[in-house]
């Protein structure tokens, strides 16, 4: 044993934890971290209680008066969130222990009415429907985000449609773009990722499905409280539909406890959203490098500075969505995985998706309004991106110049011509223009006009069409924005 004096100091049992984003800053202070902090799930799973309980009053299967104390209560209910995380360890999950702490508190006001709390129900199908609600807030947040960012997007498209840049392939020039087309292409896929949001928030789907999904227990009780001779009692599919309706969600044609793909479409939804903002923001990250300098990221007193080296400025509103749409994949991997759910209720899979389905949606949340914000600051520097476009001094149009001296000089003829240009430039033996105008005169090729071939904003392709057909959709989906009353 070393004899080293220990300078640790023991810092005794922790005190209780809070989680406000100190390790994920890309989601700490917005809204999607708000929707779905442990007392946002508590509320849910409350909603899903009183949602059932008017659902069965509807049906004529409990006293209207107890559905309304049971909403009286729920609203007024004060629950200890860390008390019932860590009672939750003797079910291995939460609502076991919200029933009877919900159940008091209704017995509190009207006894009679605590007898038809969670009448009938299942654990699953309280915490799933509770899922789903918040996930739906969670997604209007990323749409309302989305609309955000496609709205920046589309003005960085339309303002620099024919402002010329270097395309790159491979982390080399390639050909000459526009950064108009560049910022279309993030448009594009921003536009793709809300239509998949919009898509999976329709469909999220209630839970009502019983102890092993054959709704056996709200029948039972429905048949006992409303007897209707020759008729089903109404405890099964119309109890699940009215459910659905209370809670604002999808009625599903079957009880989903073991068939998860209301989950595995859910994280695929996500996976899209970061994954598209990540592309921008991976994009803006290698634009503002300092020997590139295409790009910068709104100023703002504070943000990008570094703890060490005064002079920089990082682009930290990239690097948080960047970090989110890395993180994202990890986390849906485990909903994925959920699909693989044993018999009528999976020990273990069902539990396992909770907290990843949490954080998938509060980093997706924290990327979108993240990257609304990058989007509507960005600064361009067009000075900076035609001084790159020249760097190569014309050799960013070989491709153009090989499609003209082909015919002229045959295809292996050009090529050879023109990497042998290509390699001497970069020896230093003079720029890519330049030694080509040497070897042309005297070939077939002589009398062509080499500085208008080495023009980059000839060789444009249908860059502006394309940023057009973008701007197109874009607009048709800010009709439909404002056709549904949705904020434009």
């Amino acid at each position: 044993m070393s004899d080293a004096p220990s300078h640790a100091v023991d810092p005794g049992p922790p005190p209780p934890g809070t989680d406000s984003g100190l390790l994920a800053p890309v989601r700490a202070g917005t809204g999607p971290e708000a929707l779905l902090s442990d007392e946002a799930w508590v509320a849910a799973m409350l909603e899903a209680e009183v949602a059932l309980a008017r659902a069965q009053a509807a049906l004529g299967v409990i006293p209207a008066r107890s559905a309304d104390a049971v909403a009286k209560a729920a609203r007024s209910a004060r629950i200890d969130t860390a008390a019932l995380a860590r009672d939750s360890r003797g079910a291995a999950n939460p609502v076991v222990e919200l029933v009877p702490r919900l159940t008091a508190a209704v017995a509190d006001t009207d006894p009679e009415a605590a007898v038809h709390v969670h009448l009938g129900s299942t654990s699953q199908d309280i915490l799933d429907s509770a899922a789903m609600l918040l996930a739906a807030r969670a997604l209007a947040a990323v749409e309302r985000d989305l609309a955000r960012t496609s709205d920046a997007l589309a003005a960085l498209a339309r303002d620099h449609r024919g402002t010329p840049m270097a395309a790159r392939t491979l982390g080399q020039h390639a050909v000459p773009t526009t950064f108009g087309l560049k910022a279309a292409g993030w448009l594009s896929s921003v536009l793709d990722a809300a239509a998949r949001v919009r898509d999976t928030a329709r469909a999220l789907p209630a839970q009502l499905g019983g102890a092993a999904g054959t709704l056996a227990a709200y029948e039972e009780y429905a048949r006992a409280a409303a007897p209707r001779e020759g008729q089903p009692p109404p405890g099964g599919p119309a109890l699940a539909a009215r459910f659905a309706q209370e809670l604002g969600l999808a009625d599903p044609p079957i009880p989903w406890h073991s068939l998860r793909m209301p989950l595995c479409d859910l994280g695929g939804t996500l996976n899209a959203v970061t994954g598209a903002l990540g592309k921008f923001a991976l994009d803006v990250q290698t634009l503002s490098r300092t020997e590139i300098g295409e790009v910068a990221e709104p100023a703002a007193t504070g943000r990008g500075v570094s703890s060490a080296m005064p002079q920089k400025r990082n682009p930290v509103l990239a690097t948080l969505i960047v970090s989110a749409a890395r993180q994202v994949p990890a986390y849906t991997s485990v909903l994925a995985q959920s699909m693989l759910a044993e018999d009528e209720r999976a020990p273990g899979a069902w539990h396992a998706e909770w907290q990843p389905l949490r954080e998938a949606l509060r980093l997706a949340g924290g990327a979108a309004h993240t990257a609304a914000e990058l989007a509507g600051g960005l600064e361009v520097h067009p000075a900076a991106l035609r001084r790159n476009l020249e760097l190569t001094g014309g050799a960013v149009v070989a491709e153009r110049l090989n499609a003209v001296l082909a015919p002229l000089l045959g295809k292996a003829g050009a090529k050879r011509l023109l990497a042998d240009c290509a390699r001497r430039a970069a020896a230093g033996q003079g720029s890519f223009g330049e030694l080509l105008s040497r070897e042309l005169p005297g070939t077939p090729a002589d009398g062509l006009r080499a500085g208008e071939l080495l023009d980059p904003e000839g060789y444009l392709g249908a860059a502006d069409g394309l940023v057009d057909r973008v701007l197109a959709r874009h607009a048709a989906e800010g009709r439909r924005r404002t056709e549904g009353g949705e904020p434009a």
